[in-house]
Order: structure tokens, then sequence, then C-alpha cells
């Protein structure tokens, strides 16, 4: 038998070449092809910060409280009508006054009331009596309507002894009730009315230091009136 001859032998050693070739191609593309498969990428977008500035609470506004009005002060006011008729006394207590009207001889009124902050008021007695007057700075300018007449009138602040008296007491079986309007000066220029059981007549006049006033032979003491 005769060998093959050398070509024979170079051509099937490129033929087993082409093919061991080929297959390791076809291979290694499918070793390539698997490992190119990735598994999907998991998002991990981080989340925008919010850039919008958090707004501040809003400040709350107070208002400030309206000053409330101080009430008068307490003090004590005489003087006379404007026609020099009669004499008014004005005593101011905590919003509260008391006023006398007199005219020495018959004629008088007590009357009472609130004091508003601004310095008006309105006082009431007996018999539909009315004092309507207002505190400007140290005195008090108003009207007194008694028995249908109307009394202009200014009292000033007063000043110790002057102001608004009292005395009441059964003096012999009657009741006494006296009022007095002590005015400006030493004391001694002085209204009042003394009524015995109802009746009135001019007062005698009280000691401005003491109060002390004799009536009907008994001595009785005139008290500062106040609210």
């Amino acid at each position: 038998m005769k060998r093959p001859g050398p070509v024979l032998t170079l051509l099937a050693g490129l033929v087993l070449g082409l093919f061991l070739l080929s297959l390791n191609a076809t291979t290694g593309t499918k070793s390539a092809s698997s490992s190119q498969v990735e598994a999907p990428a998991a998002s991990t977008s981080p989340s925008p910060k919010s850039s919008a500035t958090p707004s501040p609470s809003p400040t709350k506004t107070t208002a400030s409280p309206t000053p409330s009005k101080s009430a008068p002060p307490n003090a004590d006011y005489a003087g006379r009508t404007d026609d020099d008729s009669s004499a008014v006394a004005v005593s101011v207590r905590d919003g509260k006054a008391i006023a006398y009207f007199c005219d020495g001889h018959d004629k008088e009124s007590w009357l009472k009331g609130d004091i508003e902050d601004d310095g008006t008021m309105k006082l009431t007695g007996k018999n539909g009596a009315e004092l309507n007057g207002t505190l400007q700075s140290k005195r008090i300018r108003g009207t007194v309507d008694l028995e249908g007449q109307r009394y202009g009138f200014t009292a000033d602040k007063a000043v110790k002894p002057s102001g608004l008296y009292r005395a009441t007491a059964t003096v012999r079986g009657a009741l006494v009730d006296g009022g007095w309007v002590v005015l400006q000066g030493d004391g001694r220029d002085q209204v009042g009315i003394v009524n015995r059981d109802g009746e009135p007549s001019a007062a005698p006049d009280i000691d401005p230091e003491t109060g002390a006033v004799t009536i009907d032979g008994e001595q009785l003491t005139a008290e500062p009136v106040t609210p």
C-alpha cells in the first residue's frame, strides 16, 4: 500500500484546522452572547431635594391694649350758683358722687349718682331734682334742676375746711337733719339748712375746725359727707 502523499496530508491538516477554528468561533460567540445578558439596573436615582424654603410661621400680631381711662380722683368741690342765690357742694369717691344744693332758707336737695371716666355726671334726687355736670380740671361746671328752675353753677376743688357736711340726730323728740356747704376761705362762708321733722329753716354755722354746731340747745357734730 502507498502512503498518502504529502499533499494529501497537508490538505487533511488544513481541513481539520478549519473545522476546529469554525467550532471554536461558534462556541465563543455563544458564550459571549450569554455573558452579555445583564440584569436590568435598578433605578437608584436620588429623590430630588426640595428647593423650596419653608415659610416661616406667621407672627401673631398682638394688638396694643387701649389704655383705660382712669377714674376721676377722689375730691370735694364747693361753689355758688351763677345767680349767687344758692350753694352747691359735690363729693367724689371711687367713681360715685353725692351733691347738696342749698339756698340757705328753705330750698335744698341731696343728689347722688355715678361719675364717668370722662368726668361727666348725672346725679338725681327726690321730686325729680337733677344735677348734670362735668369735671373740668379742678372744678365742676354744671346745672341743677329743682322745682321747675335751672341753676348754673361752678364748684371749685375744696380745700379743708371747705366742703360738704351733714348732721343727723333726734333733738327734743324731733328728727333733725342739717346740711352745710362750707365755701372756700377760712370756713366762715357757709350756706346750710336744718330740717326739723321735714320743716326747713336756715342752719346755724358749724365750727369749721371741729364741725360742732348747736341746734335747739343741743350740741351736734357735722361730719364731712362722702358717697
